[in-house]
């Protein structure tokens, strides 16, 4: 009960060594392969999802576009077992911490702007000037739409943090609920208990949406460049 609140998102070391390095690679040695001709279940229901999202994210874009698609579904997965792992007791979790967050949102972010400049450099400058703007307006509007462009991966990587970090803080309140009540009240412990298995269920749907919506999010932008 004494344990700090904010312990679990400390950058974990090992033998005084940062350890956060291997804990990023870890996730894709889950992912399993097959070698043989004809998958088993796994590996179907696994490309079956895949194909899934990709047909999600991928309608609305052009042959440029698509050219992103591993770079896409690579993120996804990424960030999904990510999320799914720090669900673990005793385990950290990267994206937790803003710092990774903003090294995934900055160069996706930076990709789709220089791509929608190469490709279609009138019109991706034409978005920061709405058209029939009064002229003594231009100015202002122009700076206004250049803050929220630069804003568009700080929001990416606080909103994946924030709610990452909102859930793991809410279970370990509600867990640290339900100990103290099972030496106070034993007949309330159940029900903290089913809130608890509940919010569980409930974070493990808030990690794969976070997943597809920082994904989505990176889609549109590109989408926009495009």
């Amino acid at each position: 009960m004494n344990e700090n609140l904010f312990a679990s998102f400390a950058a974990p070391t090992i033998l005084g060594l940062p350890a956060a390095v291997p804990i990023i690679l870890f996730p894709s040695l889950l992912i399993p392969t097959s070698k043989y001709l004809i998958n088993n279940r796994l590996i179907t229901t696994q490309q079956w999802l895949i194909q899934l999202t990709l047909k999600q994210m991928m309608t609305l874009h052009n042959t440029k576009g698509r050219t992103w698609s591993l770079m896409l579904i690579s993120l996804i997965i990424f960030i999904a077992t990510t999320n799914l792992l720090g669900l673990l007791p005793h385990s950290f979790t990267p994206t937790t911490q803003l710092s990774m967050n903003l090294a995934m949102a900055i160069p996706l972010w930076a990709g789709t702007v220089a791509t929608g400049l190469r490709l279609k450099t009138k019109n991706t400058l034409a978005h920061l000037l709405p058209q029939g703007t009064p002229t003594p307006l231009i100015p202002m509007l122009i700076i206004i739409e250049t803050i929220s462009l630069f804003i568009q991966p700080m929001a990416l990587a606080v909103r994946l943090t924030a709610n990452i970090t909102a859930g793991h803080l809410l279970m370990h309140l509600i867990g640290a609920a339900t100990l103290a009540l099972s030496t106070i009240s034993l007949p309330m412990t159940p029900i903290i208990f089913t809130i608890l298995a509940l919010l569980t269920i409930l974070e493990i749907a808030v990690a794969l949406i976070q997943a597809y919506v920082f994904t989505l999010l990176v889609s549109l932008y590109l989408h926009d460049n495009t």
